[in-house]
């Protein structure tokens, strides 16, 4: 009796567990659905926005402080721009025309003591000037070749001055004596609104915040190469 009552329950669990299989196997229970994985976007930085305009204060002198354009002084158009760059980092002013020939005159010595000669000193013997004679540092120093007018604002907005070496009868400065330099140097020192840059011109007493439009410091720009400047490199000198 026990052994048959035992075989019934026995049956009636079986049965109860086919059933509850079946009706699992045809529930609609919504079960959790797994999230999408995402690969993570890399952070991009948000982009720059230069300043409308700058202007950097920045010191000036002519390469003729006492108005005589005649040798050496003719030739000083790039130890004038390396003395207004080197003041401008060193916080400095050029007090007066005294004080800029007297550093002129020792720029020059320096030049003929360590490359032999002083005259059409090149972009790179410009950078050599500041970092030897005025010991500015290799970090505040930089040769860009082939630089766009974005990429020179951008220096700008960062606080740097650039030296531009170019073909000076080039550059459209009417105050130039006829027919212009061969060859020469300029301190450009900021921009304006109106796509001009703002320019210590060395090649006249009336170069303080001189404005070239950006095409024609890109078209002039011309590296000194011996003489025929037309076809030398593109390059400036960032000072900062």
């Amino acid at each position: 009796m026990k052994r048959l009552i035992f075989i019934i329950l026995l049956g009636i669990a079986a049965a109860a567990g086919f059933n509850y299989y079946q009706n699992m196997r045809g529930s609609n229970v919504d079960l959790p659905k797994p999230k999408p994985y995402t690969t993570p976007n890399p952070a991009i930085p948000p982009p720059t926005t230069l300043p409308v305009e700058i202007n950097l204060k920045v010191p000036f002198t002519s390469q003729a402080p006492h108005a005589n354009w005649e040798d050496p002084y003719g030739e000083f158009c790039e130890e004038a721009s390396a003395l207004m760059a080197a003041f401008y980092l060193q916080n400095k002013s050029i007090a007066s025309a005294n004080l800029a020939d007297q550093e002129l005159l020792k720029i020059k010595a320096f030049e003929e003591g360590w490359f032999g000669y002083y005259k059409d000193t090149t972009a790179k013997e410009t950078m050599t000037i500041l970092k030897e004679y005025f010991g500015i540092s290799d970090s505040k120093l930089e040769l860009i070749y082939r630089p766009s007018s974005t990429q020179m604002k951008e220096f700008l907005a960062e606080g740097k001055i650039i030296l531009v070496p170019a073909a000076g009868r080039l550059l459209p400065n009417p105050n130039y004596r006829s027919p212009g330099p061969l060859y020469h140097m300029i301190v450009v020192k900021g921009y304006t609104k109106d796509d001009q840059f703002i320019t210590n011109d060395p090649g006249t007493r009336n170069g303080a915040d001189f404005l070239f439009d950006y095409n024609d410091v890109l078209n002039a720009m011309h590296d000194w190469n011996g003489g025929d400047v037309m076809f030398g490199d593109k390059v400036i000198i960032v000072v900062g």
